[in-house]
């Protein structure tokens, strides 16, 4: 008989958890997501050069524009 009653007892649980379950529901918007993004980018590029390679441009200057050796 306790058997029976607890068995009746878990349903009666379950199929009241199950009816107080909130719905939940996923649904696309109707006007699409815009991101508007600024970005900046800055970068320097330094090359190295060895003594000779300084002077042959100083020498051909008109080539590359100025050299500013540091």
């Amino acid at each position: 008989m306790n058997v029976k009653i607890l068995k009746f007892t878990t349903a009666i649980s379950i199929a009241l958890l199950l009816s107080a379950c909130l719905r939940v529901e996923v649904a696309t918007p109707d006007k699409p997501i815009n991101i508007n993004m600024n970005v900046k980018i800055e970068h320097e590029i330094q090359i190295k050069a060895d003594r000779q390679v300084e002077e042959l441009l100083k020498e051909n200057s008109d080539l590359f524009g100025e050299v500013n050796p540091k």
